[in-house]
């Protein structure tokens, strides 16, 4: 799918304009999953989540000027909205109603346009489709190759700042996180096998992950709203099959005890599809004993009420 190079290419752009995220051994974490445990910080990035890294690099290779439209239920569109500001893109977002108050203000605070539509997060995009053509937009899917390229820069940073890993736990929503990871993975020639987590109330991609081909979905009933996703992408399960080890489904409620160990282990507010991967290990403990694992905290963007209610 790409190189060495381009993947060097997309981190040395990616650093022009974000740090490197840290990757912390956290030793409550690893007492609590009776592993090794380093977390990759994407909740410490300026939009709270890993998604602007591939914002940057699709943003770098358009025409100024030109304008881009997504759905979102937050982090993709925060991302868009970041990168579009920094090279002259102006950015329309749609989300479902009801969305994330909290992610819906960040995302005007960024710059972009939003619109509410529809019940959930294929209904806002079926939207934002409709308007590409209407408006003259260019629609950017939360699964493109160059979000993939741009995402792999934190698998990178993090292989590359962790020797031996035994395993990697990364949440999916679309797509692009594992796929990221599976690419720097390969790239780098490591034996590192990548674990995919999806909630039990929305696993289109664990089911077609067990069947080996496309299973379609019809639910995404989860409070984790960055994997609240009910369709799998074809290229993404197209990768997936072919790069990771397994994909596990954690209930929400495993979810939520998982942000609540973030808090009081790490003092870190993670999301719920950031959490996801904790929870996923923690079920998992007994074969992952005294293993060097690593977990993706994709995001810590969560509604102050969602956390109050998950954690109190």
């Amino acid at each position: 799918m790409f190189s060495p190079i381009a993947l060097k290419t997309a981190s040395d752009l990616v650093h022009t304009w974000l740090p490197a995220t840290p990757q912390i051994n956290w030793p409550l974490l690893s007492q609590r999953a009776g592993a090794e445990v380093w977390v990759k910080h994407e909740n410490h990035l300026p939009t709270g989540a890993f998604k602007v890294r591939g914002g940057i690099v699709f943003a770098s290779r358009q025409p100024a000027g030109l304008g881009l439209i997504s759905a979102t239920r937050g982090n993709h569109g925060q991302s868009l909205a970041w990168a579009g500001s920094r090279f002259g893109l102006p950015v329309t977002i749609v989300v479902p109603l009801g969305n994330s108050t909290e992610k819906n203000a960040a995302m005007r605070a960024l710059g972009a346009t939003l619109i509410e539509h529809g019940a959930d997060f294929e209904e806002a995009r079926e939207e934002a489709q409709r308007r590409t053509e209407s408006e003259g937009l260019v629609f950017v899917p939360s699964f493109a190759p160059d979000l993939v390229l741009g995402v792999a820069t934190y698998a990178l940073e993090l292989f590359q700042a962790v020797a031996d890993l035994d395993a990697v736990y990364v949440p999916i929503g679309l797509g692009s996180g594992i796929c990221g990871t599976i690419l720097a993975r390969d790239l780098l020639g490591l034996t590192t096998k990548v674990i995919g987590v999806q909630s039990t109330g929305a696993d289109c991609y664990a089911q077609s992950f067990a069947a080996g081909h496309l299973v379609p979905g019809n639910r995404a009933d989860t409070k984790a709203d960055g994997i609240a996703v009910r369709q799998p992408d074809p290229e993404a399960l197209r990768i997936i099959l072919k790069g990771a080890d397994r994909i596990v489904t954690v209930p929400d409620s495993d979810i939520a005890a998982a942000i609540r160990a973030y808090w009081t282990d790490t003092h870190n507010l993670v999301e719920g599809a950031g959490a996801a991967p904790l929870a996923a290990l923690l079920h998992e403990a007994p074969i992952m004993a005294g293993k060097r694992v690593a977990l993706i905290a994709s995001g810590g963007n969560i509604d102050l009420s969602l956390f109050r209610s998950w954690v109190g």
